[in-house]
């Protein structure tokens, strides 16, 4: 992808999050199912590091849930984290030794932030189909694998919206956003996402997701350096709007 399409698509989602993340995080106070289910996997008392934390709904859950343990998040979008600073601040406090940052995965800078904090499992939740450019993702992935000890796991999720016919309808042409449709990878959408306070008119922003397919994912562990433990398929309507899989750092 070129590096100004790569930059437009970028922009795209800082400018909804910039706009819309108080609003977003007052949809996301409660965890998806299917991240419930992933982390109740997990050893009580881990060290996590979670790409893309939001607003800190996972960090909080997590607090409840173990009675020791670390957990990393990091973010983009200073938004969010301030609405997950505020939400821990509120909480009870737990026995989870809780820290969040702001980091962009689209720079590679990221990781060196994130290696001074020893992880065993490395969680994405939703993210990763939020970034542009397929040679940046695998790079991603690269470095993902590199803070992770052997063996170590590394859990995602990604949106499968293509089992709504909700959110099919709600494509976007490119042509709205100003972008080239040539210019894109195969997956790439453009969809938008609505919002309404009570008496107050709906607003609309946009964002940019690439729908992954199960040949793609599995390309991307392979090259990357992870071996596919598991997959299910959770969340929305009929509890197949998110597909999660646990991969496994291979053993050099």
């Amino acid at each position: 992808m070129d590096s100004l399409t790569f930059q437009r698509l970028l922009h795209l989602n800082q400018e909804f999050y910039q706009k819309f993340g108080p609003a977003f995080a007052a949809t996301r106070r409660r965890i998806q199912p299917g991240v419930r289910r992933a982390v109740n996997g997990l050893p009580v008392g881990g060290r996590l590091l979670d790409l893309g934390c939001g607003s800190g709904a996972l960090a909080l859950e997590l607090d409840r849930l173990w009675i020791t343990g670390s957990y990393f998040g990091l973010d983009f979008s200073n938004e969010l984290l301030v609405e997950a600073r505020g939400a821990l601040h509120s909480a009870k406090p737990g026995g989870v030794d809780i820290r969040f940052a702001r980091a962009d995965l689209t720079d590679p800078g990221w990781a060196d932030l994130a290696a001074g904090f020893p992880v065993d499992v490395v969680l994405a939740f939703a993210v990763l189909h939020h970034i542009p450019d397929s040679s940046v993702r695998a790079r991603i992935l690269r470095q993902v694998r590199g803070l992770l000890p052997e063996g170590g796991v590394f859990i995602h999720s990604e949106w499968q919206f293509q089992h709504s016919a909700k959110l099919m309808a709600r494509r976007v042409p490119w042509e709205t956003a100003g972008i080239d449709e040539t210019k894109l990878e195969p997956g790439d959408t453009l969809l938008d996402w609505r919002y309404a306070l009570p008496g107050q008119p709906e607003q609309v922003g946009l964002r940019y997701v690439h729908l992954f397919t199960h040949e793609e994912l599995a390309e991307l562990a392979a090259q990357a350096g992870f071996t596919v433990d598991s997959e299910f398929e959770s969340d929305g309507e009929g509890g197949r709007l998110g597909l999660y899989q646990a991969w496994r750092k291979i053993i050099s």
